[in-house]
């Protein structure tokens, strides 16, 4: 089997062998976390030959069972219950089924693992994260600064504590339809202040203050996954056009691409950044074809197999880059860059999972034994 423990590594690995720990194993099929893709990344690379353990937070995130992808699967404590009792947690994990490198995954725990990243290397794990600097310089109500200097275009944007402003700005300058975003998560496009103040009470409930506004740009959507190499410089880069949405925005198909200048904006923010790790870049391109920034989101997306499939497996050169090796570039300026024309269908697969292994996962926070007790039918890989 590809996924083996074993016991720590007296020397440097070659990146095929490093022990990964992933999270984010979420697969709600409107909205799916990146974790489960991440490791399919490195799952399906050619010559991978070390291990995968999934880390998440919910008992029925479904990649917690996913028992051909992962040697083990751990519970995390919510990002609620504070920096302490999640390292405690990892520190636990690594005693029991030790890893080498830790990906994460979620925009709500970037920081957290960000402020934690010198004792996780103390414990010998590397992690290639943003600093908390770095974070907070893509915010979303920071991005009018971050592209001020820049050959970037980005809309408006404003946060905000309480609703009157849907009914104040019109006055102010702003027009309807607007985007209203969630600190972390989600975006919902209203076209009048009641619309409006519903989502922001709706936003606000699931994420809390500030809640954030931005002018609506109508216009094709693209996005581009990314590895920063924290110097400034892009290690690899795969672009896409969102092909087809679901409810929530969120791409449910979609095509690899290359386009100059979408690649050169990419490159431009990563070295105005400095950035550190994966990231993924939102743009909204208009009816004069102009791009517009709209988000920088801290981690891989959620469609980041797509990278695997186009030829440039961003999970592995991260891994690669950590190692010390490079991968070939592709383009002039040294980054790796993702083959055009490769389209991407997201589906929705269920998966079989014990009784006893949810109640194992409940009460203990790790995958038991009692989903090994399954029919090899049904333990199939989940896409």
């Amino acid at each position: 089997m590809k996924n083996r423990i074993s016991a720590l590594p007296a020397q440097p690995l070659h990146w095929s062998r490093l022990r990964i720990a992933v999270t984010g194993l979420n697969n709600r099929p409107d909205n799916p976390g990146p974790g489960h893709a991440v490791a399919r990344c490195l799952h399906e690379s050619e010559g991978f030959c070390g291990s995968l353990i999934g880390l998440s937070y919910d008992t029925l995130d479904g990649g917690l069972y996913d028992t051909d992808i992962f040697a083990a699967t751990y519970l995390l404590p919510y990002p609620s219950a504070g920096e302490e009792a999640l390292f405690s947690r990892l520190q636990e994990v690594h005693r029991r089924t030790p890893f080498d490198v830790l990906i994460p995954n979620l925009d709500a725990e970037m920081r957290a693992f960000s402020r934690l990243q010198p004792r996780l290397a103390a414990l010998g794990i590397q992690v290639l994260i943003p600093t908390t600097a770095m974070l907070e310089s893509r915010d979303k109500d920071k991005l009018p600064d971050l592209c001020r200097h820049l050959p970037v275009a980005t809309p408006p944007i404003r946060h905000l504590t309480h609703a009157g402003f849907f009914h104040e700005g019109e006055a102010q300058g702003w027009s309807y339809p607007m985007v209203i975003k969630g600190r972390f998560y989600d975006a919902q496009v209203v076209r009048n202040a009641t619309e409006a103040t519903t989502a922001f009470h709706r936003l606000a409930a699931a994420w809390g203050l500030p809640v954030i506004v931005q002018q609506y740009v109508s216009g094709e959507e693209f996005n581009v996954a990314a590895v920063g190499d924290g110097k400034g410089g892009v290690l690899g880069m795969v672009m896409m056009r969102k092909r087809a949405l679901t409810d929530k925005g969120k791409a449910w198909a979609g095509t690899s691409i290359l386009h100059p200048e979408l690649a050169q904006q990419t490159r431009e923010l990563v070295a105005a950044l400095g950035w550190a790790g994966p990231l993924e870049i939102e743009m909204m391109c208009d009816a004069q074809g102009r791009f517009h920034l709209l988000e920088i989101n801290p981690r891989f997306p959620a469609w980041i197999f797509l990278s695997h499939g186009a030829q440039c497996n961003l999970p592995v050169l991260l891994l690669q880059h950590l190692c010390g090796a490079t991968g070939k570039p592709s383009d002039a300026a040294g980054a790796a860059v993702g083959k055009p024309g490769i389209t991407f269908i997201r589906y929705a697969q269920e998966r079989f999972v014990s009784i006893d292994s949810l109640e194992h996962m409940a009460l203990f926070g790790e995958r038991g034994d009692a989903v090994d007790a399954l029919p090899p039918a049904v333990n199939a890989r989940q896409a």
